[in-house]
């Protein structure tokens, strides 16, 4: 599948200030040393961008371009912090960072904000319970349902707001992707999602580690195609023998983002050998694709793949850092 261009920018409910990159002594770019914590990666129209908060709280960002440098000393003293909560509405979703920016104790949330926040509820809204009346009004919203595949042929089945409906598959890192159905709200396309799931056996969730590290040797793109094709033919025809109303079976693919093409040209580069949760670190960006970085370090002529998903809810310092590598092993063929 050819190529696309990503969607322009969608509108957003938080205000985001750019980090500015200044001159590295090594001539190259990098950033001024700041305390943030990380909120994990994310797309919209003007490609990848890492999310940061300030310790008061204040949002900001790093766009993650080719050239980019990302060097960090990871200052985690707890195995991950508290991101907040959101509160959702018919018009979309506002985040409200953690006020004590506080250890996490269940997923990313203190026990706090995990009781304030209204984005859990989405992904159970169709199981019953009472719903807040913001979180109902956005559920009431047209939703997607998709069939994404990854590099190695892992697929899954998942689901897309209206108009986060390109940008989703872009920062899960799909390579092959249709969606099958466009539901009338999203609590009736999350029982069609559970619906494909125990028809057909497929999951609603991949690791971004998994994803990460099958990009290392990736199925050739004819290939995924057509293994995408079997699950979403297949899935229109569970969801066509329903015989219910509340959606339309829908046949249409998903464009991969040009984006993608620095990492997916570089075939055969090695996971980065380094836990990012932990120690020094010096990245430079060659490309990305959903939550992977394509990356070098200060020894030339080596890239790795890193999962920039694992920096999410680090406490991280920005600075002039490098990575130390390990002694590496040439593979053997």
């Amino acid at each position: 599948m050819a190529a696309a261009r990503l969607p322009g920018r969608a509108a957003t409910r938080v205000r985001y200030r750019e980090m500015e990159p200044v001159p590295h002594p090594g001539g190259l770019r990098s950033m001024t040393s700041s305390f943030f914590l990380c909120g994990g990666t994310a797309w919209d129209g003007d490609g990848a961008f890492l999310r940061l908060a300030e310790p008061g709280g204040a949002a900001a960002f790093l766009r993650l371009a080719p050239g980019t440098e990302l060097r960090f000393r990871n200052r985690s003293e707890a195995r991950r912090y508290c991101l907040g909560y959101e509160l959702v509405r018919e018009d979309g979703r506002t985040s409200h960072p953690c006020p004590d920016q506080a250890c996490a104790e269940r997923g990313y949330q203190c026990r706090r904000c995990f009781f304030q926040d209204e984005g859990r509820l989405v992904h159970n809204s169709h199981r019953g319970g009472d719903l807040p009346a913001g979180l109902r009004s956005f559920l009431a919203r047209p939703q997607w349902l998709y069939i994404a595949t990854f590099a190695d042929g892992t697929t899954k089945v998942g689901t897309a707001a209206d108009r986060r409906k390109v940008l989703r598959l872009t920062e899960q890192g799909a390579l092959a992707a249709q969606y099958v159905a466009r539901a009338d709200n999203g609590i009736r396309v999350r029982v069609l999602e559970d619906t494909l799931s125990s028809a057909l056996g497929l999951t609603q969730a991949v690791r971004s580690g998994h994803k990460c590290a099958a990009l290392s040797a990736p199925l050739p793109s004819a290939t995924l195609e057509a293994i995408n094709a079997g699950h979403a033919d297949a899935a229109r025809t569970v969801l066509f023998d329903l015989g219910q109303d509340g959606f339309e079976v829908v046949k249409e693919s998903w464009g991969r983002p040009r984006e993608f093409d620095a990492v997916l040209q570089n075939y055969g580069a090695g996971v980065y050998p380094l836990p990012l949760t932990a120690g020094e670190h010096g990245l430079v960006l060659r490309g990305v694709l959903g939550s992977t970085a394509l990356a070098g370090t200060d020894d030339a002529g080596l890239d790795f793949l890193a999962d920039l998903t694992s920096l999410k809810g680090q406490r991280l310092e920005l600075g002039d850092y490098s990575t130390s590598l390990p002694a590496l092993q040439e593979p053997l063929f």
